[in-house]
């Protein structure tokens, strides 16, 4: 007998889904029309126990499996559809997966490719000979014309065996000039010894002629002299003697060098000890005694000290550079050269036709220890620029040779390469010789120290005013002005790195690395009525070259600051944006009281041009003074702050 089980999935594949939403609402209907029956016999009196109210609910209860039926049919649907989607996306993925391999093999196939493409053999590097000059010198067993012609290998196999006998011909040619090279240095000696017996006459007669050159100031003798010294020099301070009495001769006959020092020590220094090829066996001597005997102490300080003065120790000649200006002013170089570190550092001082003792705020500006600082950018001269002496200062705990720069002067990287220094950490393309390497800096170097020293000088005179609350304007500049300016100076004080930090309204420029410890900071406070306007400045000391940066702080109706107040902000885009119309006449000296005197302009117009309240009666505290076209534009409410001469009249950018 064969037993069939019910089976609800069997039915779900035989089953329409259509066909069961028409069965469902057909069962729905019908067990409404019911419950309302069972409601209008129960509302006619019939009991609960009333049999046809019992068969009528024997038939709800049918309608009810049904729908239960029918809900389970739904959702064993639901579920097949989401298991087969299911299904579906695995075998996507599946696809996508391999399509990613394949592309992948695709993109490391196209860099095998491109790797093979761009192979490039040791025989490329070699520069060959034309083919038209190849085809015409090379002998024919070379050239071999009849298989070279069609194939590109064979002939680039034969223009290398021509490069190679070219080169054969060539090493045998300069085999023959050494040989030639040495028989004209032998009559060079012979000439030598011949000129070296005139030397007592020549001696004698350079003495007959002193008088002769003191009266036509043709000081030979001196000059001689100073060439005698100049030979004890060390190389590096040799090159830049050579190099600046060359560039004096040539470009600059305000620049004068001469050597200072003992000459008696620099010659002992340039004769060697008998036992300074025994210093490695001394103190491995010394090692031994030490563990025999086990009575040393440890190094003590003292001996510690010994060994950094020794490390420090400078050569005992010197050179001292004065480069004099237009002004009478002169700046004096001093360079020396550490032997043990093979750096050389420069100190400077400056001398001026007048006293310059004016101004309090421009104390720094003369400041022999900063005022070579970053004459070229980032080059502050606190740290040795030869990587070897880390290693040195190590083994003497020397922790920081900035601590020494007072005494031994600043080892700047152009005064390296005026001395035909170069460490590797510097160019690391590639190295040149000592005095190509010095001349080729030497012009650009002097006119930065020339520039350098002006450019402090006339901050100098600046400041002085400054402090006075003048703001000095040049004829030339006068254009850039207004005839009336209400706003006035009221103070002009240096401060330092920390204080500049501190202020509020300066902090975004910090923050963006352009207020560094080698800066020179001031606050400028302009004063209107009821209105006090600050400024932080940050003077960089390349300036002119690099301008000065403005942060203002608004005190009027409140505190306002640049990074809050849009019209405070486009002053400071006046003075630090629009600086090339601040510039004045070349090199730009002015243009810091050029920039001052543009901060108070824009002060009147920002307080002429600011509307009145209406309950408020009376004058007006800053009556408009100036011609503006428009008081305000745009949704930011700017004010014009552009001043066009010379109509005289204020606009907007």
């Amino acid at each position: 007998m064969e037993v069939r089980v019910y089976s609800e999935e069997v039915e779900l594949d035989g089953s329409d889904p259509a066909e069961d939403y028409r069965q469902y609402k057909l069962t729905c209907k019908a067990l409404a029309k019911l419950m309302n029956e069972i409601q209008e016999l129960k509302a006619n009196g019939a009991k609960d126990g009333c049999a046809e109210v019992e068969q009528k609910r024997m038939q709800s209860c049918i309608h009810f499996m049904s729908l239960k039926k029918l809900n389970r049919l739904a959702h064993m649907r639901l579920k097949r559809g989401r298991d087969q989607t299911h299904e579906g996306k695995q075998r996507v993925d599946v696809l996508h997966l391999q399509l990613q391999n394949l592309l992948y093999e695709v993109m490391h196939m196209q860099k095998e490719i491109s790797k093979c493409l761009e192979f490039k053999s040791k025989h490329e590097e070699i520069d060959l000979v034309s083919i038209d000059e190849f085809n015409k010198e090379a002998p024919p067993e070379i050239s071999r014309i009849s298989i070279t012609k069609d194939d590109p290998h064979q002939l680039t196999l034969a223009r290398l065996d021509w490069e190679l006998e070219q080169r054969k011909r060539l090493a045998e040619k300069y085999k023959e000039s050494l040989s030639s090279k040495e028989k004209i240095q032998k009559s060079i000696e012979v000439k030598k010894e011949h000129l070296s017996s005139l030397q007592p006459g020549l001696n004698a007669i350079m003495q007959a002629s002193l008088p002769v050159q003191e009266y036509l100031s043709m000081p030979f003798e001196q000059t001689q002299k100073q060439i005698e010294i100049a030979r004890h020099l060390p190389p590096s301070l040799y090159v830049l003697l050579v190099q600046a009495n060359a560039y004096g001769q040539a470009c600059d006959k305000s620049l004068s060098v001469s050597i200072s020092g003992d000459v008696d020590e620099a010659k002992a220094l340039a004769k060697p000890p008998d036992d300074s090829q025994d210093d490695d066996s001394g103190d491995s001597d010394a090692e031994e005694e030490q563990e025999k005997t086990k009575r040393r102490r440890p190094t003590t300080g003292g001996q510690l000290d010994d060994k950094r003065r020794e490390m420090l120790k400078r050569h005992p000649l010197s050179l001292c550079l004065d480069l004099k200006c237009k002004d009478g002013s002169v700046l004096h170089l001093f360079f020396y050269y550490l032997m043990n570190l093979n750096i050389m550092t420069v100190k400077a001082k400056v001398s001026t036709a007048t006293d310059l003792t004016g101004a309090i705020s421009a104390g720094e500006l003369l400041n022999s220890d900063t005022l070579l600082n970053c004459l070229y950018a980032n080059d502050q001269g606190r740290e040795t620029p030869n990587p070897a002496n880390r290693y040195q200062f190590d083994k003497v705990g020397i922790s920081v040779f900035g601590d020494y720069v007072a005494e031994l002067g600043h080892p700047y990287q152009w005064v390296q390469r005026l001395g035909g220094l170069q460490f590797p950490s510097e160019t690391p393309e590639g190295l040149r010789a000592g005095s190509s390497l010095s001349a080729s800096h030497m012009e650009s170097t002097m006119k930065l120290l020339r520039g350098r020293v002006q450019s402090r000088l006339a901050l100098h005179k600046q400041f002085s005013s400054l402090e006075h609350s003048i703001v000095p304007v040049s004829s030339e500049c006068q254009h850039l002005f207004p005839t009336k300016v209400l706003s006035r100076l009221s103070r002009w004080t240096a401060i330092t790195h920390h204080e500049y930090t501190n202020l509020s309204f300066t902090r975004h420029v910090s923050d963006a690395g352009l207020a560094r410890e080698t800066d020179l900071f001031f606050l400028a406070v302009v004063e209107r009525g009821t209105a006090r306007l600050q400024a932080a400045v940050v003077l960089n000391p390349r300036y002119p070259e690099i301008s000065p940066l403005f942060a203002l702080s608004l005190s009027w109706k409140g505190e306002r600051a640049g990074r809050s107040d849009d019209n405070l902000r486009a002053i400071e885009s006046e003075v630090n944006v629009f600086k090339s119309e601040l510039q004045g006449p070349r090199p730009g000296h002015q243009l810091l009281t050029n920039q001052v005197a543009r901060l108070c302009v824009c002060l009147d117009v920002y307080l002429e041009t600011d509307g009145q309240d209406d309950s408020v009666e009376g004058p007006r505290e800053f009556p408009r003074e100036k011609m503006c076209l428009r008081t305000a534009r745009g949704p930011n409410r700017l004010k014009p702050f552009k001043y066009n001469h010379p109509q005289g009249f204020f606009s907007h950018r």
